[in-house]
């Protein structure tokens, strides 16, 4: 009979084992990696590699320097094992849409993922995937958007008049959080739009049973410890119990009892209407995915099942919640910085009759439409998303490179396991495509004829010629729902309240978790803000 220290000693062994197992591997595969010979910054550390220097800059500032030195496409090392990037077009697309599935998120990103979200869309490759997408697209068409865009408007109402309730009689203007607000905002948007819940975070205090539950499991794993890493590169790990993934696991339990109760009703409803059912309950998105699901088009083999649909749920909250914050925050941020161009869209949004649009007036407003994409082209809400090969390939490239033996070459050879860097943010400000002003928001590029230069056109993005909502079978699903509440947002706040920093410009920098959102660098310790005046607009 085995003792507990020898049982101890056996397992701590056979980890100990497998840790050099994976070291071995890894070491190897980077020893004769033929990525090695592509340019690059020198390794800042044995260990870590440039990843420390990388973790510290501000998204894509390092990596932009780094194509000016080395050119677009280079590589770097994070911690021992080396990355590809490129903003070669010809490349991004053999990644994106040539073959998509020959390039799938690294394992570890996936089992995050599946720790947080369940096996929903932004787990998935293959037919796995595939299967998903087909059903949910439907959810996601121009016609049910326009369904959906009187809740966009009405929040943004809702959140003008609390803004506007905090303006004293005697004063001018308030300081606010906008960054917060936003984010409450967006929320009670995607609970009533994506599944029919109110979550009522712009008016309460304490946040909901699935609003708390939601951000414990993202705060816990947005805390980077050792322990995460090793558990994730090591999942035999995961059987050690913590504080916070038993934290975790209980919001995730509430997370799936709360979901499983939204998906009854849904059901429920829907059997009962068939195809008449004409109430929000029928026409939020998780509705309209069980509708989809049931259809006669999809056969039984490719149908989700309750738990594939519950962990659309998370999906939904985690890509439809701060994403649109983000992206509505920088651009007020941007009509911080240029009051004329401020000034320019708020007498374009005053023109129209109605505060309560549809979704195809906003459309029609072409500078709003200019200030949107301008904003998500210079503040893409994700700066970066990466890939790993899963079969030995050669990447085809428009722009050859020259490699450290002094040797041409147009195309990268990738071994099996090789991870590449998608560049969201820097593709979008690369002078290379958008011209000498590419870092400048200048709304006027949209509407000027000849402003979008033509090399742009080969960008492999879904939308806009750029690559925020990537492109492909992997692109963004819910582009259209997160455009028109941006647009609904900007239109209600723009008309009804003017706009300034109430801190320095160059104190406001963008931290990347999850999506990009700003920090004052006077104010680390209180994580994401931003800080405007905000006064009520008075026609002169």
């Amino acid at each position: 009979m085995y003792t507990i220290a020898q049982l101890l000693a056996s397992i701590l062994g056979t980890l100990a084992a497998y840790g050099l197992l994976l070291v071995t591997r890894y070491s190897y595969q980077q020893w004769t990696s033929p990525l090695q010979y592509l340019p690059g910054p020198p390794n800042s550390s044995w260990l870590y590699g440039n990843s420390k220097e990388i973790q510290s800059s501000p998204p894509s500032v390092l990596h932009e320097k780094w194509i000016e030195e080395y050119g677009i496409t280079h590589v770097y090392k994070w911690f021992f094992t080396h990355r590809l990037y490129t903003l070669d077009v010809k490349a991004m697309n053999h990644v994106l849409t040539s073959g998509p599935y020959d390039y799938q998120k690294p394992g570890f990103l996936r089992r995050v993922l599946s720790d947080l979200l369940g096996a929903g869309l932004l787990v998935q490759e293959n037919e796995q995937h595939r299967n998903q997408r087909k059903i949910l697209n439907p959810a996601f068409g121009t016609a049910q958007i326009r369904e959906m865009s009187d809740i966009f408007v009405e929040e943004s109402l809702h959140l003008r008049d609390i803004w506007a309730s905090q303006i004293g009689a005697d004063d001018k203007r308030v300081r606010l959080d906008v960054q917060l607000w936003l984010s409450r905002m967006t929320l009670d948007v995607i609970g009533r739009a994506g599944f029919n819940y109110r979550f009522n975070a712009l008016d309460s205090v304490e946040p909901d049973p699935l609003n708390k539950a939601f951000s414990t499991v993202f705060g816990t794993a947005n805390r980077i410890t050792l322990w995460n890493v090793l558990q994730n590169f090591l999942p035999v790990l995961r059987v050690f119990p913590t504080k916070s993934r038993a934290a975790m696991q209980e919001s995730q339990a509430i997370m799936g009892r709360i979901g499983r109760e939204l998906l009854q009703e849904s059901k429920k409803y829907l059997y009962a209407t068939g195809e008449k059912g004409d109430s929000w309950r029928a026409r939020d998105l998780l509705s309209l995915l069980v509708r989809s699901n049931m259809s006669q088009d999809i056969s039984e083999n490719q149908r989700m099942t309750d738990e594939d649909v519950l962990a659309q749920i998370p999906t939904f909250l985690t890509a439809g919640h701060e994403t649109s914050s983000s992206a509505t925050t920088w651009t007020l941020f941007a009509l911080c910085q240029d009051k004329e161009i401020q000034h320019k869209l708020r007498q374009e949004l005053l023109k129209v009759a109605t505060e309560s649009p549809t979704m195809d007036v906003l459309n029609s407003l072409p500078y709003l439409d200019a200030v949107v994409r301008e904003s998500l082209r210079l503040h893409a809400p994700v700066s970066a998303t990466s890939r790993v090969a899963t079969k030995d390939d050669f990447l085809p490239l428009a722009t050859p490179f020259t490699d450290k033996k002094g040797a041409v070459h147009d195309s990268i050879r990738v071994r099996k396991g090789d991870t590449l860097l998608i560049p969201i943010r820097a593709m979008n400000r690369s002078k290379t495509y958008w011209g000498e002003d590419a870092q400048e928001f200048k709304p006027e590029r949209w509407i000027t004829p000849g402003g979008i230069p033509s090399a742009t056109s080969a960008i492999p993005g879904i939308w806009g010629n750029m690559m925020t909502f990537l492109g492909g079978p992997h692109s963004c699903i819910g582009y259209r729902f997160a455009l028109v509440e941006i647009k609904a947002l900007l239109f209600t706040l723009v008309r009804s309240f003017e706009f300034e920093l109430a801190v320095a410009e160059d104190d406001v920098v963008g931290k990347s978790s999850l999506v990009v959102r700003p920090h004052l660098k006077s104010e680390p310790e209180k994580g994401s803000q931003l800080p405007l005046w905000i006064k009520p607009y008075v026609p002169s």
